[in-house]
């Protein structure tokens, strides 16, 4: 079975940059519509942070906004998220999401990203 797995997360300093990586294992996912990270802080709901469509629109949550940006690779069925000026409020567990034209969801593991001094 496909799975999603993502990479790329960790403990930074305020200011400081990470980029996280999402990509399908064992086999390809067909026919996505869209790629996306989400993120979940302690206590909060999870909440969208950026998407990019099959057609390579992007859309980004306002707090994120100038700092962080999504790429793909969809040869690879893989999808990037360059998280540059991190902040506190920033700190999350993120998980990455590819949605199918048939309104399937993939979602990874989630990996923590730890934003402090």
């Amino acid at each position: 079975q496909v799975q999603l797995v993502e990479s790329g997360g960790g403990l930074v300093q305020p200011g400081g940059s990470l980029r996280l990586s999402c990509a399908a294992s064992a086999g390809s996912i067909f026919y996505i519509s869209t790629m996306g990270w989400y993120r979940q802080a302690p206590g909060k709901q999870r909440e969208l942070v950026a998407t990019i469509s099959s057609g390579g629109s992007t859309h980004y949550v306002d707090s994120v906004k100038g700092r962080f940006t999504i790429s793909t690779d969809n040869g690879k069925n893989t999808v990037y998220l360059q998280m540059n000026s991190l902040k506190p409020e920033d700190t999350a567990v993120y998980y990455c999401n590819f949605k199918t034209v048939n309104l399937r969801d993939y979602w990874g593991q989630g990996t923590q990203v730890t934003v402090s001094s």
